[in-house]
């Protein structure tokens, strides 16, 4: 049976595993800081676990329609157990894993992963070799499922990529994209929108203002068509190396795990794809990216990633209000002096307003909560006035790359690379990144391709894609800008780095002796609770604001129950004797879908349990970041879990 067969078969069989998920249960208990339980939702908090929501398992179809009339058969792999001993005893490492062997595998299904993708098939089919396998993971369980952004793109990359991509003469041309017209800067007081100057970055003319999740789904149906094999639902949870060190590929994570770490009946043990080239292009701070980052020491010669997490609606104004390819920005209220951030809005499609903030990671108010301060922004008059009378149709979140080009890690490494969001390409000035991340995997993906054509068994170290990116675009951009982020951190915080920043983007435009560090890593930047200023948010009114869960059920976001906790903290009663006391319930506030709480619990040391809601998650990866102990670790779930966002 050839290599592929056997990964259609796998994908046949767990596909047929998929169980449809039991009803939603809660019962609600004492809380602490917490909202209320809404639209049937994990209840924060609740004794009786229960899923977000009850929905089947979403996985693409685009694999098996390929294959489904020839599809061959394996043994099965699921596990029946005759008694507790036997699954007491069983280690799921003691069955061997299939794989498959490829080219070039590629972990994640954004932007920058299908760039690389569609480039080495285009490449590939050029050259006449049919017989060059890409293939591509994805954890969701559908291209797109789980890409958030503002997004206004620079077309650059997309049109050396696919030129055609808007032509009318394209019968598959995106047909998503709104020119950007007017823009505005804004500096916010809380009832005023006082105008600024547009600094030069952020002039938008001939950009498009989309959704990328829509972007990103065209895009891997554009890969598929030039031979890409695709493959939502596929969770990459372990990078696999040789002997030598280098890496080898990447093995999914097992499914039918129960929450006790335990096999079920339905267990099935996860696949291994090996390649001679590996691109990681999770997006920003993705699992396997933080494994090779320490392995290979790539950051020696860089500054700590510094975040931002940016908390996004999409709205259906009244058509009255809309004003078709706007885009407004905005500084200053509702965030204190001390936090950097910004906000937008843009009128995109018909009738549709993307409206959103981001809040640096660095804040040090344990008491300050991003979800909270977004929804004070939507009621100031220059956001309320657009969005009365309108209908919230979609919510989400991420964790967004700020570090720029001083933090840039060293991005090839013995047998990989990292592209996209994931190496940190985001032009913060420019409110910009997904021109650089497709540019990127393209670079890596030219790299790629020329290192393959000598006929070397031997590891390969894609030096090209090094030397590509100091010549790119990428490279000259990123460094022009390099000290606009970290100059927000002068004693006199927003209005400092408004100054300098002007100054930078006007008249020096990087052409300085000096790059600007960043203060500090975002976890350390957490002050305690008994030193900050105690920060209370208004209650949401249902029209313009909204409680925390009535948000998350605009996600789609889904998790099967028993399975291991994909947010892993090894020791739940040390997390609360070490952070409860400092921080108060710091976890609650900068998580933005209810996953995390500290219930009232008088048998406690502390007064309080810790509890993870871990099906409320939307992978924003906020958590891995944030927490001030780092003893978070953010892990992929069971693959084709998660949000399952519309139109953002």
């Amino acid at each position: 049976m050839s290599a592929s067969s056997r990964l259609t078969s796998t994908l046949y069989r767990r596909a047929a595993a998929t169980a449809t998920p039991p009803s939603l249960t809660a019962t609600s208990t004492t809380r602490v800081q917490t909202p209320q339980l809404a639209r049937g939702i994990r209840g924060i908090s609740s004794t009786t676990p229960s899923r977000l929501r009850p929905t089947t398992l979403s996985r693409s179809t685009y694999p098996l329609q390929r294959t489904a009339a020839t599809l061959p058969t394996l043994p099965s792999t699921r596990l029946y157990f005759s008694t507790s001993a036997e699954e007491d005893s069983f280690d799921p490492a003691s069955i061997d894993r299939e794989s498959d062997e490829v080219d070039v595998c590629i972990i994640g299904g954004g932007p920058a992963g299908l760039s690389a993708a569609i480039r080495l098939k285009q490449l590939a089919n050029a050259a006449g070799n049919d017989d060059f396998r890409v293939l591509l993971l994805e954890k969701a369980g559908e291209i797109g499922a789980h890409i958030l952004s503002g997004a206004v793109i620079q077309p650059t990359a997309i049109d050396e990529l696919i030129p055609d991509w808007l032509s009318e003469d394209n019968e598959n041309r995106f047909t998503g994209a709104t020119p950007a017209g007017k823009d505005s800067m804004s500096f916010l007081t809380k009832k005023w929108a006082i105008p600024c100057p547009t600094p030069p970055q952020m002039h938008n003319d001939g950009n498009y203002i989309v959704s990328l999740n829509e972007f990103t789904k065209w895009l891997g149906e554009r890969a598929e068509e030039v031979g890409v094999e695709v493959y939502p639902g596929f969770a990459a949870s372990e990078v696999l190396y040789k002997a030598d060190g280098s890496v080898k590929g990447v093995a999914t994570n097992d499914l039918g795990i129960g929450r006790n770490g335990k096999p079920k009946d339905s267990f099935e043990r996860g696949m291994e794809f090996h390649a001679r080239v590996t691109l990681f292009g999770e997006g920003c701070h993705g699992s396997l990216t933080k494994q090779v980052i320490k392995k290979f020491d790539l950051r020696s010669e860089s500054q700590p990633q510094t975040y931002g997490l940016g908390i996004k609606e999409v709205w259906e104004v009244k058509p009255e209000k809309f004003e078709k390819g706007k885009i407004v920005h905005s500084m200053g209220y509702p965030l204190p002096m001390d936090t950097y951030g910004g906000a937008w809005m843009y009128h995109f499609g018909d009738n549709l307003v993307s409206v959103g903030q981001v809040v640096a990671l660095d804040y040090n108010n344990p008491w300050l909560s991003p979800y909270g301060e977004f929804q004070k922004l939507k009621q100031h008059p220059l956001y309320r006035s657009v969005l009365e009378g309108g209908k919230c149709i979609s919510y989400g979140a991420r964790a967004l790359v700020e570090g720029g080009f001083q933090s840039i890690p060293k991005v090839a490494f013995p047998g990989g690379a990292l592209i996209g969001d994931t190496a940190g390409f985001v032009n913060v000035p420019k409110v910009k990144g997904t021109h650089n991340a497709m540019k990127s995997g393209m670079l890596a993906a030219e790299a790629a391709w020329n290192a393959l054509q000598v006929p070397d068994n031997n590891s390969i170290f894609l030096y090209d894609y090094e030397d590509a990116l100091r010549k790119s675009s990428i490279w000259k951009e990123l460094k022009e800008v390099r000290n606009m982020r970290p100059s927000f951190h002068s004693p006199l915080g927003i209005y400092g780095g408004i100054l300098y920043s002007g100054l930078e983007a006007f008249v020096l435009k990087g052409r300085v002796p000096w790059t600007l560090k960043h203060k500090t890593q975002d976890h350390a930047a957490t002050k305690d609770a008994k030193d900050c200023s105690k920060i209370e948010y208004p209650k949401p009114d249902g029209e313009i604001t909204f409680d925390i869960l009535t948000s998350v059920s605009r996600t789609g976001t889904n998790h099967e129950e028993d399975q291991p906790v994909h947010l892993q903290v090894k020791d739940w009663e040390k997390h609360t004797r070490e952070t409860w006391p400092r921080w108060k319930g710091l976890e609650n506030r900068f998580c933005p879908a209810g996953v995390y709480e500290y219930v009232e619990d008088e048998g406690k040391e502390e007064g309080v349990r810790f509890q993870i809601n871990a099906q409320n998650c939307i992978h924003c990866k906020t958590c891995d970041i944030k927490a001030p102990r780092q003893d978070i670790n953010w892990q992929v779930p069971q693959g084709g879990e998660g949000p399952k966002y519309y139109m953002t």
